[in-house]
């Protein structure tokens, strides 16, 4: 099947008529026309049916569909590369991160770099880690900054800083001589709990640790992210596991304590392995780097 037929296929699919499918080709109806016959000519089935008034796909075109929208994604994703491929070698600083790191260390990063490169340009996006993988890979970024190992997906990792996982909870809830010690987790057993989904290597291994907890903590509140577990730690909602990261970057006040578990998190940057950081990106790094230490040891201390 021709690729221009495949385009007319998806414009008609996505329009439901010839002259919307033109429209969104940019040709006139007649040459839509000719070209969905020439198409159907080609397979030997019809692609289409009239039904009052609108194009419906036949059985036939329904059994392709999932094919010719994985192959118009392809097409448009070879685009934004191509695209990306060719922009000036003098491009911004592209940076994805997760909204944690968005938060605090990345625009006091960006402030400081600022100073060194007063005519430096900075993009700043902020993904979860799935998505930013994507982005690095499709050249729409060049450096992102997580807390997931993400080396599977072909990126290169340069580990930043590293800390503890930490157990919030609401102002009061410890005393202060507690605050200065670990908490094991068999004394989250029982306790009031703000449940976290997020679907990443480290949400899976504290969900994992927690279904070993007897009696299982009590969570009746489930989260998609960190920071709104945060929001709910600090109005009284109950305790919730969190990377340092976030439990220092919030603005709500909340307690914290590390949790007493051999789980580390580490801050990683990430990039395409063809792409050798230059001089902008590499002082970028070492702000961040630089920014999160402190942020780590003033928690600590």
């Amino acid at each position: 099947m021709r690729l221009r037929y495949i385009e007319l296929f998806h414009a008609v699919l996505s329009t439901g008529s010839l002259t919307g499918a033109a429209n969104l080709l940019n040709i006139s109806q007649p040459a839509a026309s000719k070209a969905l016959q020439q198409a159907e000519n080609h397979l030997g089935f019809p692609l289409f049916s009239r039904v009052r008034g609108r194009l419906q796909p036949t059985q036939q075109a329904l059994l392709m569909r999932h094919h010719i929208d994985r192959i118009m994604r392809e097409m448009y994703d070879l685009q934004r590369l191509s695209a990306n491929i060719t922009r000036p070698e003098s491009h911004p600083l592209r940076v994805t991160c997760t909204p944690t790191m968005a938060q605090m260390l990345v625009p006091d990063a960006i402030a400081r770099l600022g100073k060194v490169y007063p005519g430096a340009i900075v993009e700043l996006y902020t993904q979860h880690s799935a998505a930013m993988s994507e982005s690095l890979m499709l050249r729409e970024s060049d450096i992102g900054l997580t807390l997931q190992d993400m080396s599977h997906h072909g990126l290169l990792e340069h580990p930043l800083c590293g800390g503890n996982v930490m157990v919030i909870a609401p102002p009061g809830w410890w005393s202060a001589r507690e605050l200065d010690k670990p908490l094991p987790i068999a004394a989250l057993a029982g306790q009031p709990m703000i449940g976290i989904t997020v679907q990443d290597a480290l949400g899976n291994m504290l969900q994992g640790h927690l279904a070993k907890v007897d009696p299982a903590p009590r969570a009746n509140v489930w989260v998609q992210t960190y920071q709104l577990a945060c929001a709910l730690v600090a109005r009284g909602g109950g305790l919730a596991l969190v990377d340092p990261f976030t439990a220092r970057c919030s603005r709500e006040a909340v307690q914290m304590r590390p949790l007493k578990l051999q789980l580390d998190v580490t801050l990683r940057a990430v990039y395409r392995p063809d792409s050798p950081l230059n001089g902008v990106q590499t002082r970028f790094l070492d702000y961040v780097r630089e920014f999160a230490q402190g942020l780590l040891a003033e928690g600590a201390a």
